[in-house]
């Protein structure tokens, strides 16, 4: 399409340039026998008109239709009432200003009218988040929601995306409210996914995949927004910043962002706290079989895993390797990194 536009545009130029020839205008009075001179002035309107005409209409509106589409459908609302507040105000100013002799009192109503839709427009846009909060607080809006409810927006982090549990999680009817997949963070989870290390490019293409399951599944809402925080380079910063513009939670299982969002008042939905909580209690003295796999830390001991991933040492158990044992609870230890349970064989 530019092509096609800059030919017109170089037709376009020599045309004006050939007229202004023929014409024979103030700025181009071509003396007797100047042939190549003549020809000098087209070819130079002509390569004028090429260059410049795309960045006179083609580009300029593909460059407005791309900022227009990264706007949600909130902002592009306050978008067209700014622009109806400029013009209304440009009206009511023009009429004293058309009052002025010509030409003042011609070109200044059109120009006040530009100038305050513009201005107007920019400021709306910009102050957008604070006024569509302002209109939610007064009850002129409901508060938005993707799903068509009233459920919790949740911001989607990269690493709840590629750890895969997000999916079963959803399945399960837990997460209730709409996911929201910042552009920042699908664009991370590209970049993993075309990786040339292997086990980061498996993670991304599976974190993709998760994505698309969960889209098509329906059974919690996943959308991809497209709102963004400028001169904020970091993921984990641009997430807290949105999940506090609009009062989110984020859903994570990396440690560090939960620790900034609880700092900044951020309500955190971390993956690992969950499958935690959801591991069957154990207490001292219950009965546990579980197989030994490897040896433990302390002389002697042995290390096996239960079925949620709960790590269970047992003392004595460094002999029964590759073998399952009947163990007894002695202690349970709540760690960062999850639950420990310390056993013994059982006697008898």
């Amino acid at each position: 399409m530019i092509r096609t536009i800059r030919f017109l545009g170089a037709a376009l130029g020599g045309l004006i340039g050939i007229t202004l020839v023929v014409a024979q205008l103030a700025v181009f009075q071509p003396a007797p026998g100047s042939t190549l001179l003549v020809a000098a002035w087209v070819v130079a309107w002509i390569v004028l008109g090429f260059t410049l005409l795309p960045y006179l209409t083609v580009i300029p509106a593909l460059a407005a239709l791309r900022s227009v589409q990264q706007l949600s459908t909130a902002e592009f609302v306050t978008a067209i009432i700014g622009l109806f507040l400029g013009l209304l105000l440009g009206l009511l100013l023009g009429l004293p200003l058309a009052q002025l002799p010509a030409p003042i009192g011609t070109v200044a109503p059109i120009g006040s009218s530009l100038f305050l839709g513009l201005a107007m427009v920019g400021l709306t846009v910009a102050k957008r988040h604070d006024l569509i909060t302002a209109a939610e607080s007064m009850g002129i809006l409901r508060p938005t929601s993707t799903d068509g409810g009233s459920g919790l927006r949740i911001l989607v982090d990269t690493s709840a995306i590629i750890d895969g549990r997000i999916a079963d999680i959803a399945d399960s009817g837990f997460l209730f409210g709409t996911l929201e997949v910042p552009r920042f963070v699908l664009d991370e989870v590209q970049r993993l996914a075309d990786s040339s290390d292997t086990l980061r490019r498996t993670r991304g293409r599976r974190g993709l995949e998760i994505l698309a399951r969960m889209r098509k599944a329906g059974t919690t809402p996943v959308v991809v927004i497209d709102e963004d925080v400028p001169n904020t380079p970091e993921v984990d910063s641009k997430l807290v910043a949105l999940a506090k513009r609009n009062g989110r939670a984020v859903l994570t299982n990396d440690l560090n962002l939960n620790r900034i969002a609880d700092l900044q008042g951020v309500r955190v939905l971390n993956v690992n706290s969950l499958a935690n909580a959801v591991k069957p209690a154990l207490l001292p003295g219950e009965d546990l079989r579980v197989r030994v796999i490897q040896p433990g830390k302390d002389a002697g001991q042995g290390v096996g895993y239960l079925d949620d991933g709960t790590m269970v040492v047992v003392e004595g158990g460094a002999k029964s390797i590759d073998t399952e044992v009947e163990v007894t609870v002695t202690r349970v230890l709540q760690t960062v990194a999850g639950r420990m349970v310390f056993a013994h064989p059982r006697q008898g």
